[in-house]
């Protein structure tokens, strides 16, 4: 028996800005899936793992039907060291999704999130360039510990949590790749229909339909970042995009 045996049977896992709560309320508008108490449940990359798999357990509906499904959207699983092996260890035939932005827009967006929660003083460029400083002891600490909570590891992560491939790939150490759907984030809002097509049948459930696909939380700018600055994001992440797309076997208009 599995410690699964009344809780998720899918998480999406990532990456934060990128549409996880527009694929997680779509999601939770099919027929057969109920959602969980809250979508981000943070379980496993966050000080709530102390509270044991019983906590874990209550936050989705123990009443639902056999073919009913539930599960839940935490954004920063798919960048904490630790979690792929907590997620495994807790379960490992649980299904994972992963949505991916264009990492420039998504480093950006990430950036003004933390500006509007009044988390970061420091201009783009100057956060950028403090990004390493910020998190190279608490990266550290973070592997050291499993009990420590860094918040500048969630927060000040811009360009480190839009190097895809290399979370992806401690993903990939301890689950097979058809238990991990990767979508990417600019075809869900093109043509949402055909995205939740694949998300459907990843799941095993049937195709959904819906009147409206709204934007939840849609990630728009208050301000535009400089030319310049986009120019020298795209040449940064070239060869991190080149080694995501070796690994999932495709490519995304990106390096534009």
């Amino acid at each position: 028996m599995s410690a699964n045996d009344r809780g998720p049977d899918f998480i999406i896992i990532g990456a934060q800005k990128s549409g996880t709560t527009s694929l997680y309320r779509y999601l939770t508008e099919h027929p057969r899936v109920a959602p969980a108490a809250t979508k981000q449940v943070d379980f496993f990359a966050h000080e709530s793992f102390r509270r044991g798999y019983g906590w874990y357990l209550a936050q989705f509906p123990q009443d639902r039907g056999k073919e009913t499904l539930t599960g839940e959207a935490s954004p920063y699983y798919m960048f904490h060291p630790h979690a792929p092996r907590r997620v495994f260890e807790f379960d490992p035939r649980i299904k994972l999704i992963a949505i991916l932005r264009n990492p420039v827009d998504r480093t950006y967006s990430h950036y003004q999130h933390q500006v509007r929660n009044w988390r970061e003083p420091l201009a783009f460029e100057e956060a950028l360039e403090a990004e390493e400083a910020r998190l190279r002891d608490e990266t550290a600490r973070l592997l050291a510990d499993e009990t420590y909570d860094s918040k500048l590891h969630r927060r000040h992560s811009y360009l480190a949590r839009s190097r895809y491939a290399e979370q992806l790939e401690r993903w990939y150490a301890h689950f097979p790749r058809e238990q991990l759907l990767v979508l990417n984030s600019e075809a869900l809002f093109e043509d949402p229909e055909a995205a939740l097509d694949r998300v459907s049948a990843f799941l095993d459930l049937p195709p959904l339909r819906l009147d409206e696909y709204n934007t939840y939380m849609p990630g728009s700018y208050w301000k535009d970042m400089r030319p310049e600055t986009r120019r020298r994001l795209i040449e940064y992440f070239r060869p991190h995009n080149r080694r995501l797309y070796e690994l999932l076997g495709t490519e995304y208009p990106w390096d534009v």
